[in-house]
C-alpha cells in the first residue's frame, strides 16, 4: 500500500472519517541520505500502572484501552515503543515488582511482538533500575529499523536526572560508528533540553547529550515524562514529547505547582493518547499523529 494511501486509511478506518493529527512533518533536517522503506511505530508513554488518585479514576481501564485501541489499528505498526514510567512509583521492592508484572502481563496483549520499553523515574530512580532491567533488560541499548538508527537513553536511573559521563561516552561512540548522514531518532524519558527546570522536566547534563547529537543533521528525539505534547528544537535536533496515559500535566509555567489537571467525568480521558510516527519512503521528515485515548 502506499505510504499516503496507507495514512489516509488508517486515519478513516479508526475515527470514521475524523483526522486527529499534530500538523507537523518534522524531525529531520531537510536532506540526508534517503530513507529506506517506509514503516511506522506507536509511541506510548507514561501508564504509570499501580496509581490511584482522583486525577484518573480510571487508573486500572486506560492501559488495557489504549492496548484494545493500538490492536485495533487496521494497519499494524512495525513496532512499539513505552517512553517511560510503566509503573508508578513505590518505596517498597516486593510491589514495586508486583506492578512490573501486572503490566508486563498486560503489554503481553499487544498483537505487535516488536516491543521497546524504557524506564521512567517512577520506574528506575528509587534503585537505579535494578527492578527494571529485571523484567525489561537494559536501561540504554540500540537497534536499528529499516535505515534508521534507534537510541535509548537512560535519564532517569540516577536520581539526579544525570545521563553520566559514562552513558556520554557510550553516546558519543555509537554515533561515531554512523554514516555522517545517519537518520537518527533517539528515545528518551525526559526532554533532554531544560524545558521547565524546576518541575524537574529537564535532564541536569542534557545540553552535553545535544551537543553530541548535534554533531549529525538528521536528528529526532521522542519523549515522555511531561503528560503532554510539546514540539521543540535545538538548533537541528527536534524533540517531540508524548501524552500520557494516566493523566495530563499542566503547560510548563502555567500554574504555580506541577499537579495534575482534574477528571472532567463529563469528557473522560481528555488530553490521554499516543502517537503514531511514519517514516515515509524517501522524505528527511517524520508523520505525527496523535490518537485521543477519548475516541479509542
Amino acid at each position: 500500500m502506499d505510504p499516503i494511501d496507507r495514512r489516509a486509511f488508517l486515519r478513516l478506518a479508526a475515527y470514521g472519517g475524523a483526522v486527529f493529527s499534530s500538523a507537523l512533518a518534522t524531525g529531520c533536517a531537510q536532506g540526508g541520505a534517503p530513507a529506506g522503506d517506509d514503516f511506522f511505530f506507536v509511541q506510548l508513554s507514561d501508564v504509570h500502572w499501580g496509581y490511584q488518585g482522583e486525577a484518573n479514576p480510571d487508573a486500572s481501564g486506560t492501559l488495557p484501552r489504549a492496548i484494545a485501541a493500538v490492536n485495533a489499528l487496521p494497519v499494524a505498526p512495525d513496532f512499539i515503543v513505552f517512553t517511560g514510567d510503566l509503573t508508578h512509583t513505590t518505596d517498597d521492592p516486593r510491589e514495586r515488582r508486583q506492578r512490573m508484572a501486572r503490566f508486563q502481563e498486560l503489554a503481553a496483549g499487544l498483537k505487535v511482538r516488536d516491543i521497546h520499553y524504557l524506564a521512567g523515574e517512577h520506574d528506575a530512580a528509587l534503585d537505579a533500575g535494578k527492578a527494571f532491567r529485571e523484567f525489561f533488560g537494559p536501561t540504554r541499548y540500540t537497534f536499528d529499523h529499516k535505515g534508521v538508527h534507534f537510541i535509548a537513553l537512560d535519564n532517569v536511573s540516577d536520581p539526579r536526572a544525570s545521563l553520566g559521563e559514562e552513558q556520554l561516552q557510550w553516546l558519543a561512540d555509537d554515533l561515531g560508528r554512523q554514516p555522517a548522514d545517519a537518520r537518527i531518532v533517539v528515545l528518551t524519558h525526559r526532554p533532554l533540553f531544560d524545558l521547565y527546570p524546576s518541575w524537574d522536566w529537564a535532564t541536569t547534563d542534557g545540553a552535553r547529550a545535544i551537543e553530541i547529537l548535534s554533531t549529525r543533521a538528521n536528528v529526532t528525539v521522542f519523549y515522555g515524562h511531561i503528560h503532554q505534547e510539546n514540539h521543540h528544537r535545538t538548533g537541528s535536533v527536534a524533540h517531540h514529547s508524548a501524552r500520557s496515559l494516566i493523566y495530563p500535566l499542566p503547560a510548563p509555567g502555567s500554574q504555580p505547582k506541577r499537579t495534575p489537571l482534574a477528571w472532567d467525568a463529563a469528557h473522560p480521558y481528555a488530553g490521554l493518547g499516543f502517537r503514531e510516527v511514519e517514516a515515509p519512503h524517501g522524505a528527511a521528515a517524520w508523520d505525527l499523529e496523535e490518537y485521543p485515548l477519548a475516541r479509542a
